[in-house]
């Protein structure tokens, strides 16, 4: 099974360092999220992936054909113009980095792999976001509800406390915030059937706006409950708390062995 993975946003709300490079090569622990994301993959089997690049969409591919000088020990024999790799840290994937355009949107850039995809089942996820999700039971969820689509669901929790106001102004009752306040969002990790292309139209859908609406009113869209941890990486702040995770060796996306 393939796995696409969204990379191809300008990441305006972490601007300090996408101006440089795309968000999902931002970097926690010297390595890019996307390389986070493709390692969760890979650690449950799925090692076929698909980049929907757009944004400075060079650098993910400058990445991959530089991955041995970017993750092993290098001989340069400069007299006989040749190159020893060491302690070679590769990694057994297939990766296709496709260009999506600079302004298309998402459900665009999905259509525009299908040619890469082919006819069968696959798995999508947003290139900013980590998460400890156990994608064999994602897939054995999808599979036993025979739906096209599932998406992986998290609770966002409320930041601030919350509040009873009347019609008036009038302030009736003020509690902290509790787990129970938060928002179920999509946290991506999704399993789409081929058929979700006929969903899409051009380079302007957007791919959670008219696509999943339509899979609502069809009965054609799951939700798979994640209670572990997610996070995702709009801002400067939240880089930083993935940063301190895996810096304390703590960071629960981190399910695979070194």
């Amino acid at each position: 099974m393939k796995a696409l993975i969204l990379a191809g946003g300008f990441g305006t709300r972490i601007s300090e360092e996408s101006v440089y490079k795309p968000k999902p090569m931002i970097e926690i622990g010297e390595k890019p999220i996307l390389w986070h994301i493709m390692k969760l993959y890979s650690h449950y089997g799925v090692r076929d992936f698909i980049i929907l690049a757009g944004y400075k969409q060079y650098v993910i591919k400058e990445y991959f054909a530089d991955y041995f000088l970017h993750n092993s020990d290098i001989t340069f024999d400069l007299a006989s113009n040749d190159m020893t790799v060491h302690n070679n840290n590769s990694e057994k994937w297939k990766v296709t980095v496709v260009d999506t355009g600079l302004n298309t949107m998402t459900g665009g850039r999905i259509k525009r792999v299908q040619k890469y995809v082919g006819d069968e089942p696959f798995m999508l996820t947003y290139g900013d976001a980590v998460a400890d999700v156990n994608l064999d039971q994602l897939l054995a969820f999808h599979r036993a509800n025979g739906k096209y689509a599932t998406i992986t669901t998290t609770s966002l929790a409320q930041q601030k406390g919350v509040l009873d106001v009347s019609e008036e102004g009038q302030v009736r009752s003020f509690r902290e915030k509790s787990d129970d306040d938060g928002a179920t969002i999509n946290a991506g990790f999704m399993v789409l059937e081929p058929e979700i292309f006929r969903y899409l139209t051009d380079d302007t859908t957007i791919f959670e706006q008219e696509p999943m609406r339509r899979l609502v009113e069809d009965g054609q869209l799951m939700g798979y409950r994640h209670l572990g941890f997610w996070q995702c990486m709009d801002t400067q702040r939240e880089k930083q708390k993935l940063e301190e995770l895996w810096g304390a060796n703590a960071a629960p996306w981190k399910v695979w062995e070194d």
